[in-house]
């Protein structure tokens, strides 16, 4: 129960971030509660997370995917372009991890010293988040509908996710954001290994990019590749992490487990955007 009382503490001392999803009024601690001015409460569960959603969302990420992706992200898969963005970080920032999953690298960055919250819609990936031992705060949220109020936040960290812009720049306006996209050759040992020979052996992040680039023109753009070496177990682990994966067919999986690579390519551009809105 100590992890309850830890996050409480947290909302009494950053004000100023939570908005009610209901009503968009501040939300403030109540004893081991967020509480409104008109009364809507969200409590904290033991791992001292919160759900700001209505009822449950189902989605693909399943404890088993999410737990091998704790377990890839734990042996430094995504650590190369982590560390690009975490010197960036201090302890006056107060940063928004999108999507957050399981919470390895919003915990990561919270090493930082900055205020860092992460969220994900995915109800189990929070609960695995909760159980780091972390500064960073967790909660279900939906993207669309940030429960934070306006101006709340400095930085906005998008690893992967969807870029839902208005609402980056509403909670982060003048705010800095760190977006990384995947390129061509990102894990191209899985897309050529369980699709050879269809479409979804390749990829392209042109419409990505070309979105994001025609609302900030001024976007920075870094290249981050690396080939980062595995294990067997760490191949099994990266192959049930990714959603690449959930479409191929179990003998294309069977003969890509039996003959692992002996490293997965990682290709991404860390985009920065030095000013939202």
């Amino acid at each position: 129960m100590r992890k309850i009382f830890e996050k409480a503490q947290f909302v009494s001392d950053h004000p100023g971030i939570f908005a009610c999803p209901v009503c968009g009024a501040e939300l403030l601690r109540d004893e081991l509660s967020l509480v409104c001015a008109n009364q809507h409460r969200f409590d904290l569960a033991k791992k001292g997370t919160v759900s700001f959603l209505n009822a449950p969302v189902a989605t693909e990420y399943s404890t088993t995917m999410l737990s091998a992706r704790r377990t890839a992200l734990n042996a430094g898969v995504f650590d190369p372009f982590l560390d690009e963005i975490k010197p960036q970080l201090n302890a006056a920032d107060r940063v928004l991890d999108i999507g957050c999953g399981e919470g390895t690298p919003t915990a990561k960055l919270a090493e930082s010293g900055a205020t860092t919250i992460g969220f994900d819609i995915s109800a189990p990936a929070i609960n695995l988040a909760g159980a780091l031992n972390s500064p960073a705060f967790f909660c279900v949220a939906d993207l669309a509908h940030l429960p934070f109020l306006a101006g709340s936040f400095t930085t906005i960290v998008d690893l992967f996710s969807p870029g839902a812009y208005a609402e980056f720049e509403r909670v982060a306006p003048g705010g800095r954001l760190f977006k990384v996209i995947p390129n061509a050759d990102y894990l191209k040992q899985l897309r050529e290994g369980l699709y050879a020979g269809s479409d979804k052996a390749t990829y392209s992040n042109a419409k990505v990019m070309s979105h994001l680039q025609q609302r900030y023109p001024e976007a920075q753009i870094q290249r981050v590749r690396y080939d980062f070496a595995l294990t067997p177990a760490l191949f099994e682990a990266v192959l049930t992490m990714t959603p690449l994966s959930w479409q191929a067919s179990v003998e294309a999986r069977t003969q890509l487990l039996a003959n692992p690579p002996a490293a997965i390519t990682v290709d991404v551009s860390l985009i920065t955007v030095d000013s939202l809105g």
